[in-house]
């Protein structure tokens, strides 16, 4: 029964997941779970990267004595975050958190180096608060002693990679969400690097998705009781590991990742930066098998994750299940935010923002729960979209069908309106869906499967899928006119 081992960071939790071949089929099972808390010290907001690396190591350890067979392992982990190495391989300091405040201001100095527009057409990335490139600007301005003495910038699952394999290398999708990467090339943009003054040696090697590594360090057996078994370069950014795990086929290029954050996409073989995808904030990713990923991220889940945890803290400590029947029986199409707003992306009292929100645009405010819920529910649906209507335009193709993939599709309320507002079916899975693709590319990578569509062909035939066919589309249409002014 051989068995691969994903190990998917998120910004909130870790796990370490065991994919086995059986008949034919996928078989999941989570080994180990923990929290991925971050840290505010006075130099700033950083992860706990040597907890992280012991949890990874305990998830090894339970793996180990469960399987006989462990073929590989692989890591896959949210985008920009690095860490700074010197010539030794040595760590210089904890990585900070893309929230980091140091972030601020940088944008403008940035692009007064090299005009937004052209930094585009160079990476095809928007500036975010969150892109490498504003934070290895901002420690360019701070005069940064890690920087002035690093050798190697490695990615967060390119220094997990390092420190389970030994080997150092940055895997290409997660260096695609840098806004230092060339995605038509997919090497490093030596114009942009220059540009704003990074030393050009931090930035090594890039390996495509898929790449064995070597096996453990002889410590990392000891620790964990695991042999030599090959590390691989997976696909590393968490989002083509989901793209990937996303059973498209045919003519399908149109997915959603769903989850704390909403990122809906398409799969293209070139990436697209004209000056109307600039206009539409739209970025290009590298995938797995040479793909591109023409996405838009979108608030997601977090809205409703806030609702719950400001709830909770005043009391009502509401699961799930308890969240959407509270919406599904609330009155629809009361009111609408924005949820790309600044206002919503810091935690908070998400309820009371989204009152205000309501308040400021002269809206119905909701009051109870299931109404504050309905309103952020229909509210990220219909953003859902007016970014699909921009990918048709931008594309000059329409889409039958949107796959969606990720935890946020247990959200059946969501889904389905997702469907109805878009007026197109969604299928929905797996939930799974960035562990699976992850797990894939390893099974390619050791000669298991032969290519990505084959892996595509064995999810599909080992996870349950919910159709989701659209409906009540004259009273979604007019509500989208509504949510197009709010927008405006």
């Amino acid at each position: 029964m051989p068995t691969f081992l994903s190990i998917d960071l998120g910004a909130g939790s870790g796990r370490v997941i065991a994919g086995s071949l059986v008949s034919g089929k996928i078989g999941l099972q989570e080994i180990h779970r923990f929290d991925n808390p971050g840290t505010d010290l006075p130099g700033g907001s950083f992860w706990d990267i040597l907890g992280l690396f012991r949890e990874i190591q305990e998830g090894l350890r339970l793996a180990a004595s469960r399987f006989d067979d462990i073929v590989a392992i692989g890591i896959d982990t949210w985008g920009c975050d690095h860490g700074l190495l010197d010539a030794h391989g040595r760590l210089l300091g904890l990585p900070h958190q893309y929230r980091d405040p140091r972030h601020e201001g940088m944008p403008e100095k940035m692009h007064a180096l090299m005009p937004e527009p052209e930094l585009y057409r160079h990476t095809g990335i928007t500036t975010n608060f969150y892109n490498s490139a504003v934070h290895l600007f901002a420690e360019k301005q701070l005069d940064s002693p890690a920087l002035k003495n690093a050798d190697r910038l490695l990615f967060i699952p390119d220094l997990i990679a390092y420190w389970l394999s030994g080997k150092m290398a940055v895997e290409r999708t997660i260096a695609s969400t840098s806004q230092l990467l060339d995605p038509a090339t997919g090497e490093w943009s030596w114009k942009v690097i220059d540009a704003f003054g990074l030393p050009r040696r931090i930035f090594g090697k890039i390996v495509a998705p898929g790449t064995v590594l070597g096996p453990l360090r002889e410590e990392v057996r000891r620790a964990t009781g695991l042999g030599g078994v090959p590390v691989v370069a997976s696909a590393s950014h968490d989002t083509a590991a989901a793209v990937a795990g996303i059973p498209m086929e045919g003519g399908d290029q149109l997915w959603l990742s769903s989850g704390t954050w909403s990122i809906m996409g398409l799969e293209t073989r070139q990436p697209i930066r004209s000056d109307a995808a600039f206009a539409a904030r739209c970025c290009n990713e590298l995938g797995v098998d040479g793909s591109v990923r023409f996405l838009k991220n979108i608030a997601g889940l977090w809205l409703i994750q806030e609702c719950r945890r400001q709830w909770a803290l005043e009391g009502a400590d509401l699961g799930y299940a308890e969240l959407v029947a509270l919406a599904d029986a609330a009155e629809p199409f009361r009111a609408f935010i924005d949820p790309d707003d600044p206002v919503f992306s810091a935690p908070g009292d998400m309820p009371g923002r989204i009152r205000d929100f309501c308040r400021r645009t002269s809206q119905c405010v909701p009051q109870s729960k299931g109404e504050v819920l309905r309103v952020a529910t229909e509210s990220l649906a219909l953003k859902y979209r007016v970014v699909l209507d921009s990918f048709r335009q931008l594309s000059g193709k329409d889409f039958p069908r949107l796959h969606a993939g990720g935890g946020g599709i247990q959200n059946a309320a969501l889904t389905q309106a997702t469907a109805d507002a878009c007026g197109i079916e969604v299928l929905a899975g797996p939930v799974e869906a960035t562990s699976c693709g992850n797990l894939i590319v390893q099974m390619i990578a050791t000669g298991h499967l032969p290519d990505l569509a084959a892996g595509r062909r064995l999810i599909r035939g080992s996870f349950d899928f919910q159709t989701y066919q659209p409906r009540q589309s004259g009273d979604w249409e007019k509500a989208l006119g509504r949510f197009r002014g709010i927008l405006a």
